[in-house]
């Protein structure tokens, strides 16, 4: 599994990776953590948001994601 390194976006540590399938394709995940005065770390998991044919292709995929779904959630 390729990860890439934790990024920051607003006030999250934005955390893609990719897992090769035994196809040979990619699936895109992501970790999402935040940390909060009030409410004390968040973490959030999601995987298989797409498949890909290039580990490259479901990393980005993976970092756009998160941005969107931070930019709608907050």
């Amino acid at each position: 599994m390729q990860i890439i390194s934790n990024t920051q976006y607003r006030g999250y540590a934005v955390r893609p990776s990719a897992h090769c399938l035994p196809d040979g394709s990619f699936s895109s995940n992501l970790t999402l953590r935040r940390s909060d005065v009030r409410t004390g770390p968040t973490h959030y998991e999601f995987y298989s948001l797409g498949y890909f044919d290039s580990e490259a292709d479901a990393l980005g995929y993976s970092d756009r994601w998160a941005r969107d779904w931070i930019d709608t959630r907050g």
